[in-house]
């Protein structure tokens, strides 16, 4: 309860005024029984009067009054107060969320933290309404007219004795066999979400390879376990209504014999025994108010629970301990010794093994080998993307960890392999590298990136939209746009993940020269799978499997290193033919 009181101090009157309001809708109505009361018995006695008539009227008219401010009162507050509640919720989620690096993520899921930002935070947001509303006014409307009833008579009250026990029993075990239902139900909506996730995203491979049919299938099978999983646990809590119903009338039934019996007996008038059906009725609605809230409540405990696993969850990659927080990179030296790097942390087998490197500052060098070797992974490592699990990364002399996380990523810009933009304009993308870049500087970036050219074919230039994840430009131009983007930070070290494989040699080419004329100071690090986007690095690094298999020039690695040679000749048929 200490965590989600963080959410409900600022909403505090919010949280206090909503019983209350509801606690004045149930004032009025246990009233207004006992008003009806008074003018039955009168009428039966023969001592009604019309004076008395207009009272009682004029107090009915003033509890509905009551009633109606209370109750609307209540829903506006109550309302006003889980929304809050969400809302802020919510942002602290996504706030954590930024902060868990790619192995954080991935013991989460993609689509399980997308679920819990947005359902599981949806569940609790309509239990904490429910609970506002329900959680005064069904005991208030249950101890009012209990009371009541047993200030009219007490030995007929005797029934409820027996009827509520057994009511809440009975509610009792329907709801303890639906909560783990419930945890299924999530589970199951995980998996529907990332099936609808990655359709969608990838929609386009899925019509080039005309899979629709195969989609559909997996999609309904994804939904069909969603919607069984949702019946299975509704079909416990669809007792409640019946249970309840059940009672309630039996109750009723008791109660109009035994009360026919006493007013027979003239133990009680027939307008008494009218308020005490109807206060009956009450308590027995206000126990089915309870019933559904803890039925609301055994979901968004479930939701609780999977919201608190992401708040509670440590992110691997933290700069609490760096010694050196206000340090920024200045010449992009980089140095590895003795890296090793596994995925997951009980595996024996690693994604790099012993890596030994030094990187000279404002130096241009290829990192190429097989696919899966350990290329990207390694070139993460350098902006603590993920953590070495031996060893250490050093960036001008200085371990990353003693960095703050914002200075040295501040100072190291990457174009990856998954080229991602963003919905909006090119202008807006572009400017995620520098946001205070002024037009000058944005069209200036994009032509070293050889992308102004295409952009301003467009008919709105900068101002183009560009939709969610890029899907309305080319793989090429979206390269070039995530390479000006980067190039727009204008960082001490830049990372290129085979990020012109889409580009056409002469185009690469061009980018290639406009790196060497205008990054002279900058350190790049360039991962490509053809040799002639690194054949003029100053250093090439080769890899395989995990290992680092030679370093040099590519006349030196052409001559003594043997994957470099196969690399080579393979995509130079010609050459090596010749020799």
């Amino acid at each position: 309860m200490k965590r989600w009181y963080k959410y409900i101090k600022p909403y505090l009157p919010l949280f206090i005024i909503t019983p209350i309001c509801m606690l004045v809708e149930v004032f009025g109505e246990v009233i207004i029984p006992k008003l009806m009361a008074i003018v039955i018995n009168q009428q039966n006695a023969g001592t009604l009067t019309l004076s008395t008539c207009i009272l009682v009227m004029l107090g009915i008219v003033v509890c509905a009054v009551v009633m109606m401010a209370g109750g609307a009162g209540g829903s506006y507050f109550g309302a006003k107060a889980s929304v809050n509640f969400a809302c802020d919720l919510r942002q602290d989620v996504f706030e954590k969320v930024q902060t868990f690096s790619f192995a954080n993520i991935d013991r989460f899921s993609t689509s399980s933290l997308v679920t819990r930002l947005t359902n599981d935070i949806t569940q609790m947001q309509n239990f904490v309404n429910q609970l506002l509303r329900m959680a005064f006014r069904a005991p208030g409307m249950m101890i009012m007219a209990l009371i009541m009833a047993i200030s009219i008579s007490p030995s007929l009250s005797a029934v409820f004795a027996v009827a509520i026990p057994v009511l809440l029993c009975g509610v009792g075990l329907i709801i303890f066999k639906g909560f783990s239902k419930f945890q299924t139900v999530q589970k199951k909506l995980d998996g529907l979400n990332a099936t609808v996730r990655e359709n969608v995203t990838n929609v386009r491979v899925v019509k080039s390879f005309v899979r629709e049919d195969k989609e559909i299938d997996k999609f309904s099978k994804a939904n069909g376990d969603y919607k069984s999983a949702s019946l299975s646990a509704m079909k416990i809590m669809i007792f409640i209504g019946p249970v309840m119903t059940l009672i309630m009338n039996v109750t009723t039934i008791c109660i109009i014999y035994f009360g026919g019996q006493i007013v027979l007996d003239n133990g009680m008038e027939v307008g008494d025994l009218t308020a005490f059906i109807t206060y009956a009725s009450q308590i027995l609605s206000s126990l089915m108010m309870v019933s559904m809230l803890l039925m609301t409540s055994s979901r968004a405990l479930v939701s609780a629970r999977r919201i608190s696993q992401v708040l509670d969850e440590e992110p691997d990659i933290n700069d609490d301990n760096a010694a050196h927080r206000e340090l920024t990179v200045q010449n992009g030296e980089i140095e590895f010794r003795n890296v090793t790097f596994r995925y997951y942390k009980n595996s024996e087998d690693s994604v790099l093994t012993n890596i030994n490197l030094k990187i000279p500052a404002h130096s241009t060098v290829g990192i190429v080998g097989s696919t899966g070797c350990g290329k990207t992974t390694l070139v993460s490592m350098i902006a603590r993307l993920y953590e070495v699990d031996d060893g250490e990364v050093l960036v001008d002399g200085v371990n990353v960890k003693d960095y703050s996380l914002y200075n040295l990523r501040e100072g190291i810009g990457m174009v990856l392999q998954n080229n991602t933009l963003f919905s909006g304009t090119i202008e807006e993308n572009l400017s995620w590298g520098d946001e205070n870049a002024t037009e000058e500087q944005i069209r200036s970036a994009a032509q070293s990136a050889q992308a102004d050219k295409f952009v301003s074919s467009f008919k709105d230039g900068y101002q183009t939209a560009i939709d969610q994840g890029g899907t309305n430009v080319s793989g090429g131009q979206k390269q070039r746009l995530c390479i000006a983007r980067a190039l727009l930070k204008n960082p001490k070290v830049l990372i290129l993940d085979d990020s012109t494989s889409a580009v056409d040699t002469a185009t690469e080419a061009q980018i290639r020269l406009a790196f060497r004329n205008e990054l002279k100071d900058s350190t790049k690090i360039i991962i490509a799978q053809r040799i002639s986007s690194v054949k003029d690095a100053d250093m090439i690094i080769v890899m395989n499997e995990g290992k680092i298999s030679g370093i040099g020039t590519h006349e030196e690695l052409l001559s003594n290193n043997e994957a470099y040679q196969e690399i080579y000749y393979s995509q130079n048929d010609s050459e090596k033919k010749a020799v």
